[in-house]
């Protein structure tokens, strides 16, 4: 591992890295509050959700070119003071109508983090080193999908969901303070690009054309937008067709994420005897399996308990597919990483926002909605990585 990277670069990276399951997680135990307060229905309330993962996906198209022309450091001061000012006008926000609008602008402030992050880390390292560091990364950054739904239910126990935004925004102002303090310019301007959209879109367009790139990307990015279907419609099913208390909810949540982390600690120990390519499709497998045995477990009407395990599988494997596949995804875009970085990030945000609003336009009086959608998108992540990439390790 580069001497460059230490534990303080790593605790920022994966704070900047953990932005998106913050930000999302911990309002989730108050959607049901929020939609009593707007008198919103719950079809409704999971859009100011959906127009999230839209703001993070066209986002992605902007941060990364940005930082490629301009360092890494700036374009991403621009992102957390969006995300620092949108965070205090959810907070404030008189209607569902505009809660839904600022949460697309925190996301597309927010998803700076994410998208440079990870451009800093193939700046630094690449390969099996890059893949132990975005596992190193997941340490950090899933502590908050842990700690979010718990510390958003007991802030709705001492006050409102308008607390929440504000700790968030709280959040925004310490990550900037850290960024401008201890994070270093990775990107020296001898390697920086042109500016200009024609620069962007001809670097867009080399990387999808490259079968490689867009063979781990997509089928990481399917399997990340499982995770973001289940984040969308998980309130409504455990807190409202399960009658679950948002406390319970929330350790419900984090027991989940504490699956992840682990798998990505595991992950680290794997490398030491396989290579991130068979990590990579083992993740995949795992995954598929689990979400079909979580279908199957729906169908049949299995006591919520039951219906948990499956479920905590297809979210634990998630630990192993997402370090492994970034850390393919960017090992041979060193020119573009900050463009690859953003293009690898929009497709689990597109397939997350379009599959969360298909599962609110699905039966709600039932599991399997959600558990159908995440099986057919686990299946395509499965599908994609075996057409483009196949057995091949290299």
């Amino acid at each position: 591992m580069s001497p460059a990277v230490t534990r303080t670069l790593v605790l920022l990276l994966g704070a900047l890295t953990g932005f998106s399951p913050l930000t999302i997680d911990m309002y989730l135990p108050a959607l049901p509050a929020m939609g009593a307060d707007f008198g919103a229905s719950s079809s409704v309330v999971q859009l100011t959700v959906s127009s999230y993962f839209a703001g993070m996906a066209i986002g992605q198209v902007i941060y990364g070119p940005l930082s490629d022309s301009y360092g890494r450091k700036r374009p991403l001061y621009l992102g957390l003071v969006i995300y620092i000012v949108a965070s205090f006008g959810c907070a404030v926000a008189p209607t569902i109508g505009s809660m839904i609008g600022l949460r697309f602008l925190q996301a597309l402030g927010g998803c700076a983090g994410m998208i440079i992050a990870r451009a800093i880390v193939r700046d630094l390292v690449s390969g099996q080193d890059a893949a132990r560091l975005f596992s190193s990364m997941m340490l950090v950054m899933g502590v908050a999908p842990i700690l979010a739904p718990l510390l958003g239910s007991y802030v709705l126990v001492w006050s409102s969901w308008h607390a929440i935004f504000v700790l968030l925004a709280v959040f925004g102002v310490l990550c900037l303070a850290g960024c401008a303090v201890y994070l270093p310019e990775t990107l020296p301007v001898e390697r920086r690009r042109p500016t200009g959209v024609g620069v962007a879109l001809r670097s867009f367009g080399t990387l999808l054309r490259d079968r490689r790139f867009m063979g781990f990307s997509l089928s990481a990015g399917l399997a990340m937008a499982t995770l973001y279907t289940y984040i969308t419609a998980s309130a409504h099913f455990f807190i409202g067709l399960y009658d679950m208390s948002p406390t319970t909810y929330a350790w419900l949540f984090g027991s989940n994420a504490a699956g992840l982390i682990a798998a990505s600690q595991l992950n680290q120990r794997l490398l030491r005897k396989w290579n991130l390519y068979q990590l990579m499709r083992g993740g995949l497998s795992v995954h598929l399996v689990s979400a079909v045995a979580f279908l199957i477990a729906a169908v049949l009407q299995a006591p919520m308990p039951v219906l948990c395990v499956p479920l905590w599988f297809v979210l634990a494997s998630l630990g192993v597919i997402s370090p492994n596949g970034a850390a393919a995804s960017l090992s041979g875009e060193a020119r573009m990483a900050g463009a690859a970085s953003s293009l690898m990030g929009i497709f689990p945000f597109v397939i997350g926002a379009l599959a969360g609003a298909f599962v609110g336009l699905l039966p709600q009086d039932t599991p399997v909605s959600l558990a159908a959608v995440i099986a057919v998108t686990a299946m395509a992540a499965w599908s994609s990585h075996r057409l483009l990439i196949g057995n091949t390790e290299r």
